[in-house]
């Protein structure tokens, strides 16, 4: 098995193998919890004007964020902490982020296509091993899609040293993470839009038993699936 690690939305489009993308803080977090919370489909999209002409035709419920805040009209932003507790049974959720959800979107050249965090990097591991193919490609989603993020590269150099046998050590690595800075708009003042308890529930390692595998959705972006580990 060859483990590669790409980054952004480039690295998101020429994926090969079983690709994983990674969008710690927060999509790919975000959407662990929601799918927990219950719903019936969970559909990712990589534009606003598409996430909301679903949304009508479904009577889908909202997520998302533009520039990491909520976007206007949107039942909710891109925050754990402000969907922890919703009980989604039997919704639509249509999402749609700047980074995660598009790079869902972007993979063209995948044999398959998963969702990827810390929060169930364990399962990350145990699918990809059961499936064993040849190429997995680790996206670390980064800023915007554009710029590394350093908790993405982590989680994708945790799951590598998972699959090929190195040590990890989570603690080290959260404590690092809580200085990075794209981590510091948990800690700011008045950053409604990304509680300070988003870092903790994005860094739950392996709170989760569950991989989401994106499937094309014939109204445009990708559904996915819950695969249980």
């Amino acid at each position: 098995m060859l483990v590669n690690i790409a980054e952004c939305l480039s690295g998101a489009r020429k994926a090969k193998g079983l690709v994983v993308i990674i969008d710690v803080f927060r999509a790919c977090s975000v959407a662990c919890y929601a799918v927990d919370n219950g719903v019936a489909e969970y559909i990712a999209v990589d534009k606003v004007d598409v996430a909301r002409k679903i949304a009508d035709e479904v009577d889908g419920i909202l997520l998302g964020e533009s520039n990491q805040k909520k976007i206007k009209g949107f039942d909710y932003g891109n925050s754990p902490t402000e969907i922890e507790h919703v009980d989604f049974s039997g919704k639509i959720l249509v999402h749609r982020t700047s980074s995660g959800t598009k790079g869902l979107v972007l993979c063209e050249q995948a044999d398959e296509v998963i969702t990827g965090s810390f929060v169930n990097s364990g399962a990350v591991v145990e699918y990809i091993r059961s499936r064993e193919p040849d190429v997995v490609t680790l996206v670390a989603m980064g800023t915007g899609g554009e710029m590394r993020a350093q908790e993405d590269m982590m989680c994708a150099m945790f799951i590598k040293n998972e699959l090929e046998g190195y040590p990890n050590s989570f603690e080290t690595l959260k404590n690092f993470l809580a200085t990075v800075d794209s981590a510091q708009k948990f800690f700011g003042v008045d950053n409604d839009y990304a509680p300070e308890r988003d870092f903790e529930l994005c860094m739950d390692l392996n709170r989760f038993d569950f991989v989401l595998k994106a499937q094309t959705n014939p109204g445009g972006g990708v559904r996915l699936e819950r695969i249980k580990v």
